[in-house]
């Protein structure tokens, strides 16, 4: 039986306890104050905080069946990256070259996370021409152009397609097409995505979410204008979520005056201050329900030309000591972001992948929670072990990461997979 001992944050509490994980399963066999003695556990000093094991529910993996970004990112680097920044099982997006929208497509790309050591849940695409899938996943619809071919031009071509998904789960890239094309003159990357194009696409999503009876989530959200909608919206009983990504919460655009602002060139863009700190403080009071890297990996020579997308999967964990030492953020509302939440969102689609691929069915009753029956994934964090991010550091293929050269106050100490050490 392997038993780690530390100190657990949990949304509900924070205290020293022990968790002992079946060996044979890999799941949580028991958890609470067993009474094992010191000489027989993995144990972590008081310096060190533990999760279950963290999840990031929005990356871009990049690899699908045919292999035409694998020179970015594939799944077994996209692993080796997630567990460099303490993150255990990860949602990947539907933008690739051959985009996972049906069923046959949805499981040839399912086929090829086998070989990855954590477990990948894959979002399927909504296009104009789409139609549900027969079991239970995630969907991701681009409400305007963004990275691939998978979107949509205008919002009555949008309602006509999501009539054929309700009840379903949805998540939205915000960002209105019209909005977008009365602003492609730009000077700047972020005056051509302004956030007047993500707070009219917001309102469009949450009246197609209410009038279809979505599950609603609203990807990597960055415009502080729109919390009053999202927030009003709930009021009424509509259900939708909400995520934000490390880079919305840390930089601004005044920050990136003194950078390369094509390397951190991403849709949606990085906004002002009063943005930043919008969605910090929603995050902290509970209003943002997840932390999502939107792990986007291009090469250097592709940023150079202007891709959008930035990385972040290597940083997670190190960010999160941020959030905690530096921005008020609590253990408990960090545990519901980056594990619970996360977790939950996961568990929903097990069964039903259970049936399409062997390795779905040993997850138990899932990940994110620190209870009976669950995976045995830890996160655990060194609050008092400060890192700086650089290039050596980084196990994404493309080897760059927004936050590279930022001294972070803790570190991420080590994580298991099914109690089994990973770093």
């Amino acid at each position: 039986m392997k038993i780690i001992d530390a100190v657990f944050a949990t949304s509900e509490k924070i205290a020293r306890a022990q968790m002992a994980i079946d060996p044979q399963t890999g799941l949580i066999s028991d958890f609470g104050d067993l009474g094992v003695p010191q000489a027989q556990v993995e144990f972590f000093p008081d310096d060190c905080l533990a999760f279950a094991g963290m999840g990031d529910i929005h990356i871009h993996a990049r690899e699908d069946i045919s292999g035409q970004h694998l020179h970015k990112e594939d799944f077994l680097s996209a692993s080796a990256a997630a567990l460099n920044g303490g993150v255990t099982h990860v949602a990947d997006m539907p933008n690739n070259p051959v985009p996972p929208i049906d069923e046959a497509s949805y499981r040839a790309k399912l086929s090829l996370t086998d070989k990855a050591p954590i477990s990948i849940l894959l979002y399927a695409g909504i296009g104009p021409e789409t139609a549900p899938l027969q079991k239970m996943v995630p969907y991701k619809v681009y409400m305007g152009p963004s990275i691939g071919e998978l979107f949509f031009e205008n919002d009555q071509q949008l309602e006509n397609a999501l009539k054929r998904y309700q009840g379903q789960h949805v998540s939205f890239h915000c960002e209105d097409p019209v909005e977008l094309k009365r602003h492609q003159a730009g000077a700047h990357h972020h005056l051509r995505r302004p956030s007047q194009c993500e707070v009219m696409a917001t309102a469009t999503a949450l009246r197609l979410i209410e009038k279809f009876k979505l599950k609603g989530k609203l990807c990597h959200y960055s415009a502080g204008e729109g919390l009053p909608l999202i927030r009003e919206a709930r009021t009424r009983g509509v259900s939708v979520q909400c995520e934000v990504t490390p880079q919305h919460l840390y930089f601004s655009q005044d920050q990136l005056q003194l950078k390369d602002k094509v390397l951190f060139q991403m849709n949606p863009p990085i906004r002002e201050m009063s943005d930043r700190d919008a969605m910090l403080a929603a995050a902290r009071v509970g209003d943002i329900d997840f932390l999502a890297t939107d792990h986007a990996p291009h090469t250097a020579e592709e940023k150079a030309r202007g891709t959008s997308g930035l990385t972040g999967l290597d940083s997670y964990g190190a960010f999160v000591t941020w959030l905690l030492q530096e921005k008020g953020f609590t253990p408990q509302r960090i545990a519901l972001m980056c594990a619970e939440n996360p977790g939950r969102f996961t568990n929903q689609f097990l069964k039903g992948f259970g049936e399409w691929s062997p390795r779905f069915k040993r997850y138990g009753s899932g990940f994110g929670f620190c209870a009976k029956g669950f995976m045995g994934n830890v996160t655990v964090l060194n609050l008092k072990r400060p890192m700086k991010l650089t290039t050596e550091h980084l196990k994404t293929k493309v080897k760059h990461n927004p936050f590279v050269g930022v001294t972070f106050p803790g570190s991420v100490e080590q994580v298991f997979l099914a109690g089994l050490k990973q770093r």
